[in-house]
């Protein structure tokens, strides 16, 4: 997406992901802004957090966020096509083909659905 971005974490230890989202701001920013030949802040605000607490929430979130492009007004193509096309997503990985394998990992959500084939259906 143009302007946010989604992740699933698991927190390992006490206040993982608050760092995790630290340097990753914080990496991000000085990346662009070096890239860009600019400076200051490169998000606004704080990002935003969500506990999950249900196999509901759960089971709905990885459609949540691998459908979100969808919402960038695709034209032309089936909705998996769109999906398949759609370069900023770790959809790919999850249904079998590596895009992003070093910064996913997949077994949680594909042990939760069954494996690929059924994650793709």
């Amino acid at each position: 997406m143009s302007n946010h971005f989604h992740l699933i974490l698991n927190q390992k230890m006490e206040k993982g992901i608050e760092k995790f989202m630290q340097k990753l701001g914080t990496g991000s920013t000085l990346y662009f802004n070096q890239k860009q030949k600019r400076s200051g802040s490169l998000f606004q605000g704080r990002y935003k957090a969500k506990i999950i607490e249900n196999n509901t929430y759960f089971s709905h979130l990885p459609f949540y966020i691998h459908s979100n492009p969808l919402k960038l007004n695709y034209r032309g193509s089936t909705i998996l096509k769109f999906l398949e096309s759609y370069k900023w997503s770790s959809f790919l990985d999850y249904i079998g083909i590596m895009k992003y394998p070093s910064v996913t990992n997949r077994s949680l959500i594909l042990n939760y659905f069954g494996d690929e084939q059924a994650y793709k259906r």
